[in-house]
């Protein structure tokens, strides 16, 4: 079992940038593949980005390559998203999630769900 809590939402102006955490704990963070998803208002949960257990491989949504940066710290169990350039269409509830198998995928069906960081961008 892996509890995730996903921190770092909040107010910007378009343009700006914010960085999102996620903490894993109750296992290793290095034992599964990481990934962020995005629920924009009145709309289905939506792939951002993933990486691999050994951080080598990154998968990026069309909507958010250049401008967003997945990345982990093992040692730390922790998981960021670093979000430049924002754009009002950014606006949404960020998850960060946990899955046990190896590969980077883009459906939602990972094992373990952080609760969530609201994210809105002011135009």
């Amino acid at each position: 079992q892996v509890q995730m809590v996903d921190t770092g939402g909040g107010l910007v102006q378009a343009g700006g940038s914010l960085r999102l955490s996620c903490a894993a704990s109750g296992r290793r963070s290095s034992d599964y593949t990481m990934g962020w998803f995005r629920q924009p208002p009145g709309k289905e949960r939506e792939f951002v980005a993933a990486i691999s257990r050994v951080g080598g491989h990154k998968v990026y949504a069309d909507s958010v390559k250049g401008r967003f940066t997945i990345s982990r710290d093992d040692v730390k169990n922790l998981v960021y998203l670093q979000m430049n350039s924002l754009k009002p269409e950014d606006t949404a509830i960020y998850y960060c999630a946990a899955d046990r198998s190896p590969f980077v995928r883009r459906d939602p069906s990972y094992d373990y769900w952080g609760q969530g960081t609201q994210v809105t961008v002011s135009s």
